[in-house]
């Protein structure tokens, strides 16, 4: 059984920090692209950052030089630093795993609130 388990989330002010967690379990980690997305209400979900199985990275244009995406292949995680956070940055921020035959998978989300 696939499980992605997302942690890390909460209410912070703007300027900010908070990292986000995923601890992937059920899959050969290594050999999945992992990434975050986030939602917000009435709006589609968009990625935020990438990192392939190289090491590769992909960021959001708005978060590029503030979020850090970086993964632990021996303790299957994944990892978002955000720094610098934004209001606008407030939404639900979903964990996912990519493989290139089409294998996606999804964690339940955790809320990141920006606001003073």
């Amino acid at each position: 059984q696939v499980q992605l388990v997302e942690s890390g989330g909460g209410l912070v002010q703007p300027g900010g920090s908070l990292r986000l967690s995923c601890a992937a379990s059920g899959i050969i980690f290594s050999r999945y692209a992992m990434a975050w997305y986030r939602q917000t209400p009435g709006k589609q979900r968009e990625l935020v950052a990438r990192i392939g199985g190289d090491g590769s990275t992909k960021y959001e244009a708005s978060v590029m030089g503030r979020f850090t995406i970086s993964r632990d292949n021996a303790k299957n995680m994944a990892l978002l630093q955000m720094n610098s956070l934004k209001p606008e940055d407030t939404a639900v921020y979903y964990c996912n795993a990519l493989l290139w035959s089409g294998d996606n998978y999804w964690g339940q989300g955790t809320q990141v609130t920006v606001s003073s």
